[in-house]
């Protein structure tokens, strides 16, 4: 069934049959939009904690609208053995009630649009004739609205709305407005005085202008007249003064009351529904429901609660246990024994950390009995809303496992982040670990390895990283030496004032040419042992290496034949492939 504004009044109580009749609901809403920021991926990240999950959305995605709520009450029928179902489709918009109403700002998201509007979703029937709605204390507000409203203008004599402030003396009027009151006055002067006209409809007038008025007649008419704010088609603002017996006035405002209770019914609107749901305790299920539930409480019922305790250090826990929305216990130490100071703060002290403990316990234990209705000051600690927490004993630093049952099995999967895309996950039936590495085989977005084999991968690195660095130091090694044997070949060289060579540091043939073989027999037999030992404690930089390389280069290109060196591609070392 299809419920727009128009039909909703008219169809309320097929809904509330519904609701009273159904063994369980299913519902499901559609938006304006799901993220103002965040891709919709990265805001439903497959590694978010439950608080997590929830901080997004509330952050994210509460400024979208939803905008139609379908509901689906189920009902067991026995004797057919069969469900019977009845389905409501709500279109809902905060149309203003009055000035005096929310005026709710939302956001769209394209991409949401464009996919409705694929699928034929009608938005007329939502910006046009959309269900308003109020949550809790939207309503609670503009319910105050009206009663100071009427306290204010007292209702020209109205005995059921009678203000403690009517005043009983003349009004005090600003000197700008006495000409309007005074005009006002004469004219229902004349309404009083004639005996054909009943009713004196006024010109439309400011909202100040109209208190005024309320105000003078009140004080100047108390019986004998009917006053009324009415509404033109162009929304402009009215008072009608009406002649009317005791009654008659009686009636009027009682009829006058009726009429404003109807118009905030209407106000709250498609919330109505809501607590209908909420109020019948009933199962009620959803697909992927998360951000369907956020909605429904946010729009239409309370603002979505913010983490209310951040930190579980004791010391953090019991300041935050101070504040609202809990209340610190009264506690007073029994006779003969000494009493803690909590301003003093000796923690780490056995006894007083447990006197601590202890009064968090009452804080939080009393904050659960604020949700009973009627609430509850005092919850005893054999309460029934504080078994689900016996025998539960909470796991510090352990995200994904929040505390370990005494009496019952426990999370069977674990998980331990290594960083912020790669974490350790353990599950308590081994089979299952087969089952999972099948399934990422499928998948794009991440991968499963065993234990098993990570660590066989991470010892394969280890090794190639430690023979890269071996090797780079065997290099580093005979590189030096290579240049220290040509610094000490350059010097004899110098001494001779007549041989020159030429090569390349680092890069000689295993095969030497015959001049080469022969120069170096000759240079061999002519080192002095000062000259070897300087060749095995050369110490010198890797520039002044490099310039006395160039030297050697040079005299070795005079004594060798052209080409002898540059042909050979054997080389003294080989570079790693792995780097």
């Amino acid at each position: 069934m299809e419920i727009i504004r128009s039909n909703f009044k008219s169809n309320l109580h097929k809904v509330y049959q519904a609701i009273e009749e159904a063994d369980f609901f299913a519902i499901d809403g559609e938006f304006s939009g799901i993220s103002d920021g965040p891709s919709v991926t990265a805001l439903t990240n497959g590694f978010d904690t439950p608080e997590e999950r929830y901080q997004k959305l509330k952050k994210h995605s509460m400024d979208f609208l939803l905008f139609q709520f379908g509901l689906c009450a189920f009902k067991y029928d026995y004797t057919d053995s069969k469900y019977i179902t009845k389905s409501f489709n709500f279109y809902v918009f905060p149309k203003p009630f009055s000035r005096s109403s929310p005026d709710v700002k939302f956001v769209c998201q394209s991409s949401s649009i464009d996919f409705l509007a694929s699928q034929g979703f009608d938005f007329n029937k939502v910006f046009r004739n959309g269900i308003p709605y109020l949550n809790q204390e939207e309503e609670r507000q503009l319910r105050e609205q009206y009663d100071e409203k009427r306290l204010q203008s007292n209702g020209a004599g109205a005995l059921s709305y009678v203000s403690p402030n009517t005043s009983k003396c003349p009004v005090t009027i600003p000197e700008d407005q006495k000409k309007f009151i005074d005009h006002v006055v004469e004219k229902i002067e004349d309404l009083l005085q004639s005996e054909e006209d009943k009713n004196l409809d006024l010109e439309p007038c400011t909202g100040f202008q109209r208190k005024l008025i309320y105000q003078t007649l009140s004080w100047k008419y108390p019986k004998g007249i009917h006053v009324e704010t009415l509404e033109t088609e162009k929304k402009e603002r009215y008072i009608v003064i009406s002649k009317v017996d005791e009654e008659e006035r009686k009636r009027r405002e009682q009829q006058k009351h009726a009429k404003e209770q109807e118009e905030l019914n209407d106000a709250v609107g498609f919330s109505r529904v809501i607590h209908a749901i909420a109020n019948s305790g009933k199962l009620v299920i959803g697909h992927n429901m998360l951000l369907d539930v956020m909605h429904t409480v946010h729009q239409f019922y309370c603002p979505l609660p913010a983490d209310i305790i951040n930190n579980t250090s004791l010391a953090e826990l019991e300041k935050r246990l101070k504040e609202t929305p809990f209340n610190p216990p009264k506690v007073e130490s029994a006779e003969g024994f000494p009493s803690y100071d909590t301003a003093s703060e000796q923690l780490h002290e056995a006894g007083y950390d447990a006197y601590i403990t202890g009064l968090c316990f009452i804080s939080m234990a009393n904050y659960l009995g604020t949700f009973l209705s009627p609430p509850k000051t005092h919850v005893s600690a054999r309460s029934k809303l504080v078994e689900p927490f016996f025998n539960k004993l909470f796991l510090m630093r352990v995200m994904d496992i929040p505390y370990l049952n005494l009496e019952g099995p426990d999370c069977n999967i674990q998980i331990s982040w290594i960083d912020d895309t790669s974490a350790f996950v353990s599950l308590s039936q081994p089979e299952q670990v087969q089952i999972a590495v099948n399934t990422s085989k499928y998948a794009e977005s991440y991968r499963i390895q065993t234990y098993a084999e990570y660590v066989g991968k991470k010892h394969e690195k280890q090794i190639k990283r430690k023979w890269t660095e071996d090797g780079w130091k065997e290099v580093e090694r005979k590189r030096l030496n290579t240049q220290c044997a040509s610094y000490a070949l350059q010097n004899h060289y110098h001494h001779a004032n007549s041989l020159t060579a030429t090569g390349t540091v680092g890069k000689r043939t295993l095969s030497p040419s015959r001049a080469e073989a022969g120069l170096e027999a000759r240079v061999s037999e002519e080192l002095s042992d000062a000259e070897l030992e300087q060749t095995d404690s050369c110490a010198e930089s890797l520039s002044e290496g490099r310039k006395k390389a160039k030297k050697l280069k040079r005299m070795k290109k005079d004594l060798s034949p052209a080409g002898s060196l540059s042909d050979s591609s054997a080389k003294l070392f080989e570079v790693p492939d792995t780097w």
